[in-house]
């Protein structure tokens, strides 16, 4: 399946209650209004096979808001989406890790959640274990971990999917020198079979290393899309 990503007029509208807490429309409309606001509004985007996109802007500016949008955890409240090919996300360090749990079982969780049954997922184990490459740490609860322990297993079982579009949220910061590497190998693998690599942060000579074009969110709505130097340019100046 040859991969794709568009989305089109995309608005989420985020509702919170008197103690400022995140409520569901229906939720804001029972209890006593409180504020509200646009995570994201009238962003259009298209990515096409073989591109690395890199999302940009200052924190709160929405660009988490459209990952989890393109990764189809947040269901937006205006436009519409259509993404091909299977989707490989990590959208935060500690995005679905229980504390409690070792990284093993944090991997057989993951792997499950993420669309695996539970032999494909059980099988993956000692796959994720290597991929990862955090040793006998893997039979230690994730409470135990550092954030690049956390983000070394995250990717390692978004991996396992061997995902078309591949989503990443900040958390190549979080990486040591090594892994930061074995991720940019992956993430230009799968751009190079024509799969489609979309990441966000704020490490800009980081983002260079794998896209050549970049979007700069500012309070919810693009205000540049092009090539990566030209709009990083304009929003760091």
């Amino acid at each position: 399946m040859e991969a794709s990503v568009a989305a089109e007029n995309v608005g989420v509208h985020f509702f919170f209650d008197a103690r400022r807490r995140v409520v569901s429309p229906a939720m804001a409309r029972m209890r006593r209004p409180g504020p509200s606001v646009w995570g994201l509004r009238g962003v259009d985007l298209a990515v096409a096979p073989g591109e690395a996109v890199a999302l940009v802007g200052p924190s709160g500016s929405g660009k988490t808001t459209l990952l989890r949008v393109l990764a189809r955890v947040l269901v937006p409240d205006e436009g519409r989406i259509a993404v091909r090919g299977r989707v490989g996300s990590l959208l935060a360090v500690q995005a679905g890790l229980l504390g409690y749990l070792t990284g093993r079982e944090n991997a057989l969780l993951l792997g499950v959640l993420s669309g695996l049954s539970r032999a494909e997922s059980r099988a993956a184990l000692p796959r994720v274990q290597e991929r990862s490459g955090i040793g006998e740490a893997y039979d230690l609860p994730v409470a135990s971990y550092s954030q690049g322990m956390m983000a070394r297993l995250g990717f390692a079982v978004a991996d396992e999917l061997d995902p078309d579009v591949l989503l990443l949220d900040e958390v190549h910061e979080a990486l040591d020198h090594d892994f930061r590497a074995v991720v940019l190998d992956r993430a230009r693998e799968i751009r190079g079979r024509g799969g489609i690599v979309v990441a966000a942060g704020h490490d800009h000579a980081e983002l260079a290393r794998l896209c050549d074009r970049a979007i700069w969110l500012d309070r919810g709505a693009v205000a540049a899309d092009g090539p990566l130097e030209d709009v990083t340019a304009a929003y760091v100046g």
